[in-house]
Parts: C-alpha cells; sequence; structure tokens
C-alpha cells in the first residue's frame, strides 16, 4: 500500500529570532525541510505535499519542484495545518504526517513505523519515544492492548501521568480515508481556540478506530528544533552521524567532533583528515588522501594520493599526486594536473595547470591556460584585468618563469621558452627562447655621498 507524505512548515518559529522561515535553515549543509523530506522518499513515500505560511516563498524557494503545496494562511494549529492537504491526502491510501523542523528522523525509523502501522491495520499510529525528562511533552496513555487510549498534555496531566516517560513526537502515520473524517469532525473548541491533530486520535477512538504506537529506538531522532541553541545540538549529532559513517567506510578522521563533513561528501579508503576541516556539497576525495588542518573544500574533487594543507578550494579539482598548500586558494574553474604543486600563498582562478607543474609560492594564476612541467617563480603574477575585461594568458610546456615576473594578458609563452626574473612580458614569447624585459642595471659611483650633500 502507498504513503503520501505532509509535512507541516507554515510556523513562524518566533524564537529563531530570524527573518528567516525556521525551517531553511540548515543543518550539515541541507534545509531542515529537505532533509525530511529526503528521508521519507527513501523510505518509500511517493506523494509529498508542504504546508506552507510564515515566508511560504523562502520555504518554496528551498523545497523546490516536485512535490506539491498547500497553504495555510493563518496559523490556527496543527489540525488546522493538515485541513489545508485535505484534497491531497484524499488522493492517498496512507499518509506521513512530519514537521519541517525535525531533521535528525532517519529513513530507516520511518520505514519501519510504516510497515509497523500497516502490519497491524491501525487507523493511526503515533511515533513516539522515551525520555528521561518528559516534562513539557503530551504523555502517550497505553491501553491494555498496548495501544494508545490517549493522549495527555503536561498541564493537564494527573500525577501518575506525568511519571509516564512516553512522549509524542508530533510524527504520525494515518489511514487517509479515516483521518479526512477526523478532520471534519474536529473543533477549535479550547482556550487558544486552534485546531490539535492530536484530537484526532479521540475522535477515530470514540468511533471503534485502533490507534497505536510506534516506539523510536534513537529519541534524538525525534527532536524537534526551535531555538539557535538546539540548531546547534542537530548540527552537532548530523555532523557525528556522517563522520561516523565515514570512519567504518576506511577514513581516519583524527578528531571526530572538530571535522566538519556534509552528508553528500564522498571519500576513498585510506585518507585522513585533520582537525577544523570542512568538506562541503560536490566534494569527492580520492584515496589515500591526506586532508589538513583548517581546509575548506567546496564542490572539488581531490584525486587519489593528493595531499592538502591550510588551503581553500571551491568549485575546483586536482588530479592525483598533487600537493596543494599552505594557504593556497583554488577558487572557481580551477583544474590542477597530476603531480603538481600548488604551494604557499598560491591562487588560482578559471585556471588550468598541466601535469608537473609548479608554482611553489606568492604567485597568482587568474584567466590561464598553462601545460606540463611549467616552472612558476616566487612573485609571479598573470596580470588578466585591464580595468575592464579579463583576458586570458596561454603558456605551453615545459617552459620556466623567474621570479617576479608580470605575464600582462593575453599573451602567449610557447613550449620550452624562458621568462628572466623581474621581467613584464607583453608580447608573445616564442618556443625555446628566453625573453628578458627589464631595465638594464645601472651603478650611480659616489651616489651615498652626494646623496648626503
Amino acid at each position: 500500500m502507498s504513503f503520501s507524505l505532509v509535512v507541516l512548515a507554515a510556523g513562524e518559529g518566533k524564537r529563531m529570532k530570524s527573518e528567516r522561515s525556521k525551517v531553511v535553515f540548515k543543518v550539515s549543509g541541507r534545509e531542515m525541510v529537505n532533509r525530511v523530506i529526503d528521508e521519507a522518499t527513501k523510505a518509500g513515500v511517493d506523494k509529498v505535499c508542504v504546508v506552507v505560511g510564515h515566508k511560504a516563498e523562502m520555504v518554496m524557494e528551498a523545497v523546490g519542484n516536485g512535490v506539491e503545496f498547500a497553504t495555510q494562511l493563518e496559523q490556527k494549529g496543527t489540525g488546522h495545518a493538515v485541513m489545508q492537504a485535505k484534497e491531497f491526502v484524499k488522493n492517498s491510501e496512507n499518509v506521513m504526517i512530519l514537521a519541517g523542523d525535525t531533521p535528525l528522523i532517519t529513513a530507516e525509523t520511518l520505514k519501519n513505523a510504516m510497515s509497523f502501522h500497516l502490519d497491524n491495520n491501525y487507523s493511526c499510529t503515533v511515533l513516539t519515544a522515551v525520555l528521561d525528562n518528559p516534562f513539557g511533552y503530551g504523555r502517550i496513555i497505553r491501553d491494555d492492548f498496548s495501544n494508545v487510549s490517549k493522549i495527555v498534555e503536561q498541564k493537564d496531566a494527573t500525577e501518575s501521568e506525568k511519571a509516564v516517560r512516553e512522549i509524542n513526537s508530533g510524527m504520525y502515520c494515518f489511514k487517509s480515508v479515516e483521518l479526512v473524517e477526523a478532520l471534519d469532525k474536529l473543533t477549535n473548541n479550547n482556550a487558544q481556540g486552534e485546531y490539535y491533530l492530536t484530537d484526532t486520535l479521540a475522535i477515530m477512538k470514540n468511533a471503534g478506530l485502533k490507534v497505536g504506537a510506534f516506539t523510536v529506538e534513537n529519541a534524538v531522532e525525534i527532536s524537534g528544533v526551535n531555538d539557535r541553541l538546539q540548531l546547534g545540538e542537530a548540527e552537532k549529532v548530523m555532523r557525528r552521524r556522517i563522520n561516523e559513517k565515514h570512519a567504518l567506510n576506511g577514513v581516519t578522521i583524527i578528531d571526530i567532533d572538530n571535522t566538519y563533513i556534509e552528508d553528500d561528501v564522498v571519500i576513498g579508503q585510506d585518507t585522513v583528515i585533520y582537525p577544523g576541516t570542512t568538506l562541503e556539497k560536490g566534494t569527492v576525495i580520492g584515496k589515500n588522501v591526506v586532508i589538513g588542518q583548517n581546509c575548506r573544500i567546496v564542490n572539488s574533487k581531490v584525486g587519489d594520493g593528493c595531499d592538502v594543507y591550510y588551503s581553500t578550494m571551491v568549485d575546483s579539482s586536482v588530479d592525483e599526486g598533487t600537493h596543494v598548500g599552505p594557504y593556497a586558494y583554488l577558487r572557481p574553474n580551477s583544474k590542477v594536473g597530476k603531480g603538481c604543486k600548488v604551494g604557499d600563498f598560491v591562487e588560482l582562478k578559471n585556471a588550468v595547470l598541466g601535469d608537473g607543474t609548479k608554482a611553489s609560492h606568492l604567485t597568482y594564476i587568474g584567466d590561464a591556460t598553462v601545460g606540463a612541467n611549467v616552472n612558476f617563480g616566487c612573485g609571479t603574477v598573470i596580470v588578466n584585468y585591464d580595468g575592464k575585461s579579463k583576458h586570458r594568458t596561454v603558456i605551453g610546456d615545459n617552459a620556466f618563469i623567474g621570479c617576479n615576473s608580470n605575464l600582462v594578458s593575453p599573451v602567449t609563452v610557447n613550449n620550452d621558452a624562458y621568462i628572466a626574473a623581474g621581467s613584464t612580458i607583453t608580447h608573445e614569447v616564442p618556443e625555446g627562447t628566453l625573453a628578458i624585459a627589464r631595465s638594464r642595471q645601472e651603478i650611480k659611483t659616489d651616489w651615498k655621498d652626494k646623496r648626503s650633500k
């Protein structure tokens, strides 16, 4: 039997103290609402409806295409939110309802809950958790058959009910037909004047229907994020979850609590990651790589056997056996070949370096195509910008660029050419030649005496 998903994402999230919607805050690089959708999709839901309200356009933009949206113009409770998606629910056999601010829920847990719901033929299944300190949560009161008798809120609970440690997560599975019937009977006859989704359980019980409870093994999965402190705690849990996965797959992470890896990053076996490193979305790290301390690598590829120290890479790639850093900066669209060296305080931007090319220190290579086995002396600058437009420099194989040289783009340095140190090159350098573009040294005798007079 099929399952659809309704995600509640209309709330304001006042405690976040932000102009942004709460559910678009990211945990390990992914918006909370999208983490919920991703895990439910992995668990097997085939359709998704997101209920939006506060900052609706922001949420819709973050979620993107492939889902339906329902709008809750006024926030009048969880039941009222689900009412806005009633037409979507009607077209489903079973529906799961999740909150958009619970990023730690896993596909495995959701899949098990869905199976539990179907296997026991429940009209509603509440996902629950057992907490050491359940204060503030609605308590799950079970009947003699271990089904749910009722959910009692903290303020309404008796002393014996307060002693119950099993709590309502706010996550549910429903038979869609019976949920719609219960929604039609919901009222807002309460102090807050709101429609509560939990009241549908009592309606179902009164109709003689079965309500079950599926207990989540790891209670942290049902944690909601209501403020920045809880966001930090969720980040910490997700970070450790991701890092443990890589460690179990053969990656050495020196300090698992101080390494920041987003969850679509790929890392090969026998790679070592040092503390303070951040590996962001789209990054692929090969085998036997060393990523030193305090590196940031974004949407980039690092080939097998490379080492990267104290450096930043964005939308770039380095092929196998290449050394990067310390303090190198590879800006977008930089492609470095095999066995290269991009040393300390070297910056690349929109540049291609052929195999074996070395820029050991204090060099800027922007908008350039560089061949194989080229050597850049210290202080070399590709002068790619004329104040109005960017231009490209081309350097052939086996060229040697002396220290403190300026190559004023657009310019070509052909194969096996040499540039004398301190030269400013503005014209093509033919193959196999030496270009010298600097003033001849002069000696002024008696300079000190003349200066002192």
